[in-house]
């Protein structure tokens, strides 16, 4: 049996690319694998921007497997469909009812990077009751594809950690120098596309209490804006001494910035059901990270991962917490050494291109 996967792949600047190619050498250790062909089964990788649009029309005219990496795909047809036939899709999935409400969510669309009402509508019908199986990565997904679509099959697999190669602590250590770090210093970072979900002005005034209080540590915003009204609004913040600030980060560099950080800031708020590659990449080399409570994480031990709570304590919680781990890196190194145990434990390649091909299996 040979399996069509059909995904985004790198050069593409995605998370669900560099997933996917991990994913792909993983799987095609186990069985014959055909990229962007059809096979005798097709797995489909579905994401919340147009890299997926091809994929996502292809997943409706042929049925498969889909990989549902975001639960939410309100921006998606945000991006791709016009007023009428976004307005058709949002009847096709909530009823009649929703007709003049969807009117209103197109109108006022340039608020729906930050708007909830816009999270709290996924869209998901039409792929969940269309594919033979969707695949997704924590029980919040689950959950929200279930709502749309109770008949679908739903399965939960964990999501892939792909360790770096070549990356040691001397290196690390060689870095911060050359950054002008001191070696005690508390390096907190933000990762990925930079849009207003990730809480970015939280983390900045999070940091600046920190600070305040005598915190030693600096910040560390490395990736692309995604919002120029979240740009133009956290500019002058930027501009402290103690923000290390980077573009987009190539493979090599993540991973050199990744191994000097002792925290990662990983805030989704509003949530759209999906996994984080790069709290699970942080998490997998044993670092803490710093996530918004919720089922998303909900596989993750307490132990092993900090939970900072959405809404009017947030910005407390994030300070308190630098606070506390500037003054003590032991907690800090502990929550990532048994946060890499758990991603060893439940998310190693191997383990998770057989759980693919065992539901690839149930469908031939």
């Amino acid at each position: 049996m040979k399996l069509g996967f059909f995904s985004p792949l790198p050069p593409s600047p995605s998370g669900v690319a560099d997933y996917s190619a991990a994913l792909l050498r993983a799987m095609r250790a186990l069985g014959p694998v055909r990229i962007n062909q059809p096979g005798d089964i097709d797995l489909y990788h579905i994401g919340n921007n147009q890299l997926h649009r091809p994929i996502y029309e292809r997943a409706l005219a042929r049925p498969g497997i889909v990989v549902l990496h975001d639960a939410v795909l309100q921006h998606f047809f945000l991006g791709s469909l016009d007023r009428e036939a976004y307005i058709h899709e949002f009847v096709h999935n909530y009823g009649e009812w929703s007709r003049d409400f969807a009117g209103d969510l197109w109108h006022t669309r340039a608020r729906s990077a930050a708007d909830p009402r816009y999270f709290d509508y996924p869209m998901l019908k039409r792929i969940a009751e269309t594919s033979r199986a969707v695949i997704v990565h924590n029980p919040a997904a689950r959950r929200i594809v279930t709502l749309h679509a109770p008949g679908a099959r739903v399965v939960e697999i964990p999501h892939l950690f792909d360790p770096p190669r070549g990356q040691s602590v001397v290196d690390a250590l060689r870095f911060r120098a050359q950054l002008g770090l001191k070696p005690r210093t508390l390096v907190v970072s933000v990762f990925g596309h930079l849009r207003e979900a990730k809480r970015l002005p939280i983390v900045l005034r999070a940091m600046r209490q920190a600070w305040d209080a005598g915190a030693g540590a600096v910040l560390l915003v490395a990736g692309e804006f995604v919002s120029r009204d979240l740009e133009r609004a956290v500019a002058p913040l930027l501009r402290d001494p103690r923000i290390l600030r980077t573009g987009h980060l190539p493979e090599p560099d993540f991973w050199r910035f990744a191994a000097i950080t002792d925290v990662c800031v990983n805030l989704r708020h509003p949530a759209a059901g999906e996994t984080s590659g790069i709290a699970i990449r942080l998490m997998g080399i044993g670092k803490a990270v710093a996530c918004t409570t919720g089922d998303e994480i909900d596989r993750i031990p307490e132990t092993a991962c900090l939970r900072i709570d959405p809404g009017v304590a947030e910005q407390e919680m994030l300070s308190n917490m630098i606070r506390w781990l500037a003054c003590d890196r032991q907690c800090a190194e502990e929550i990532g050494r048994r946060a890499a145990r758990h991603i060893a434990a439940h998310h190693a390649p191997e383990s998770v291109a057989q759980k693919f091909w065992d539901e690839i299996r149930v469908h031939s």
